[in-house]
C-alpha cells in the first residue's frame, strides 16, 4: 500500500488531536492490507496469529474474524489461559516452553482449557514439571508440540537463533517415542521457527556486504531446513498421528508456506510493520503501528526535542533496536544522546519548523513491545480514534 507521509500524519493528527501524548496508534486500513496480504503470501495454508506481535485482545480479535487466519501463537501459558477464558480462540499453541506452575494448574484442572492450548516441549523434563503439579490420571491428557531446532549448522557453526536441542530427525522420534510413552499427554504438533530466514531481513540499510552475506546464508539455509523438516515430520509421525506442522513468521510466509511438510505458518509482525522489517527484499509491510511524542524544548537551532522516545526493543544492542522518527520526514537522533528515557533531542532541518507542542510520530523496531509501554492503543478509522486497552491496559504483563 503506497504511503503519502503527509497525508498520513494529517490524519494521525486530526484523529488524536484531543489526547494527549505519549499515544500509540494502529492505522486500521494498513493492518488490514497487511492481514490480507500475509494470508495471500502464505499459499492456501492457515495463518497462525503470533500474539506477542500484536498484545491487543480487540485486534486479536479482528485478525482472527478475517478469512485465512486460524488459532494463536501465545508467548506464555498464562497468556494462553486467559485468551480462551476470554473466548479470543480455542485454539492456542504456546511457542516456548513453561515451567510457570500456577498456569499449568489452571490448564490441569480444566478439560475445555487442556483441549484448547497446546504446550511446547523439547525434553521430557517438560513433562516432569506437569506431572509434580497434577499427577497422570487426575487431569485431562496435556496436548504437545515437539520444538525443532531450524538454526544451520554448516560445519561446526551454528547459524540461527539456541532453542530446542532437538536438531536432527532422529532425534525427533526419539524424542516422539518418549513422548508418546508418558501416560496423560497427547502429542499433536510439531514446530520449526527458521528465525535466521524468518527474522533477518536480507536488505540491511547501509550494509550492502552484510546484505550479500545474509542472502548466501538464507539460500543456503532453507533448502538444508527443507528436507531435514520434512524427514522430522515423517520420524515423529511414526509414533503420533500430528494435528499440524507449524514453520515460519512474517519474514518467510511465503517461503514457509510453500513446505509440502508444514501444515500451517505464523505471522504477527507483519501485521504492524516495524522497522526491522523494512529491511526485508521480498516483502515489506505497510507501516500500520505509531507512537507520539510531544516537543517540549527548542534548545538550539534545527534541534527539537520530545518528552520521552527510549522506547528501545529487545535483541543485540545495535541501531536497529531504536526506534525512528518517521512523521515528520527529516528528522533524526543526535548520535551522542540517541532516544532517552524522558527526553529524546531530534536533528534536522524538519526541526526548524517545529514548535513546542507540536507531535512527532515514531515507529518502534519490534511490533508487540510498543504495547508494553501504553495502557491503550488508538484504533485509527479514517479520521476517527477508537481506544482499544492493550494487554498491559488490562492489567496484564505476562513476561513481568
Amino acid at each position: 500500500m503506497p504511503r503519502d507521509r503527509r497525508t498520513l500524519q494529517k490524519r494521525l493528527d486530526r484523529a488524536t488531536g484531543d489526547l494527549e501524548t505519549p499515544i500509540a496508534a494502529v492505522d486500521l486500513a494498513a493492518f488490514d492490507d497487511n492481514a490480507a496480504q500475509l494470508v495471500a503470501r502464505a499459499g492456501g495454508k492457515p495463518v497462525r496469529v503470533a500474539s506477542k506481535s500484536v498484545r491487543c485482545r480487540r485486534l486479536l480479535e479482528r485478525v482472527l474474524a478475517k478469512p485465512g487466519w486460524h488459532g494463536v501463537m501465545a508467548y506464555t501459558l498464562a497468556e494462553a489461559v486467559w485468551l480462551v477464558r476470554e473466548g479470543v480462540t480455542d485454539d492456542v499453541l504456546v511457542a516456548y516452553p513453561t515451567v510457570d506452575r500456577r498456569a499449568i494448574a489452571a490448564l490441569t484442572s480444566d478439560p475445555a482449557l487442556a483441549g484448547s492450548i497446546t504446550l511446547m516441549v523439547d525434553h521430557p523434563a517438560h513433562l516432569d514439571v506437569v506431572d509434580r503439579v497434577t499427577p497422570p490420571g487426575k487431569r485431562p491428557d496435556v496436548r504437545l508440540c515437539i520444538d525443532l531446532d531450524s538454526s544451520w549448522k554448516p560445519g561446526p557453526l551454528h547459524v540461527g537463533v539456541r532453542r530446542s536441542p532437538v536438531h536432527s530427525a532422529a532425534q525427533a522420534g526419539a524424542l516422539a517415542r518418549r513422548l508418546v510413552e508418558r501416560p496423560g499427554f497427547r502429542l499433536v504438533g510439531l514446530m520449526s521457527y527458521e528465525a535466521q530466514i524468518a527474522g533477518v531481513g536480507d536488505a540491511p540499510p547501509r550494509q550492502a556486504l552484510r546484505g550479500r552475506a545474509i542472502q548466501f546464508m538464507q539460500s543456503r539455509s532453507f533448502p538444508e531446513l527443507l528436507k531435514r523438516r520434512a524427514e522430522a515430520v515423517a520420524a515423529v509421525r511414526q509414533h503420533a498421528d500430528l494435528e499440524f506442522v507449524n514453520g515460519g513468521g512474517t519474514g518467510s510466509v511465503a517461503a514457509t508456506g510453500s513446505d509440502p511438510a508444514v501444515t500451517e505458518v505464523t505471522a504477527g509482525s507483519g501485521l504492524y510493520g516495524p522497522t526491522l522489517f523494512d529491511a526485508y527484499r521480498k516483502w515489506q509491510p505497510t507501516p500500520a503501528a505509531f507512537f507520539a511524542l510531544s516537543v517540549v524544548r527548542r534548545p538550539a537551532p534545527r534541534i527539537a526535542t520530545v518528552h520521552g522516545g527510549g522506547w528501545i526493543a529487545s535483541g543485540p544492542a545495535e541501531r536497529s533496536r531504536l526506534p525512528q522518527p518517521y512523521l515528520p520526514e527529516g528528522l533524526r537522533f543526535k548520535p551522542d544522546e540517541g532516544a532517552g528515557e524522558v527526553q529524546t533531542p531530534l536533528l534536522g532541518t524538519a526541526a526548524d519548523a517545529m514548535r513546542t507542542g507540536d507531535r512527532v510520530w515514531f515507529r518502534h523496531a519490534k511490533a508487540g513491545e510498543l504495547c508494553e509501554h501504553v495502557n491503550e492503543l488508538q484504533l485509527i478509522d479514517g479520521e476517527t480514534a477508537s481506544p482499544a486497552p492493550t494487554y498491559r491496559g488490562e492489567g496484564h504483563a505476562f513476561l513481568g
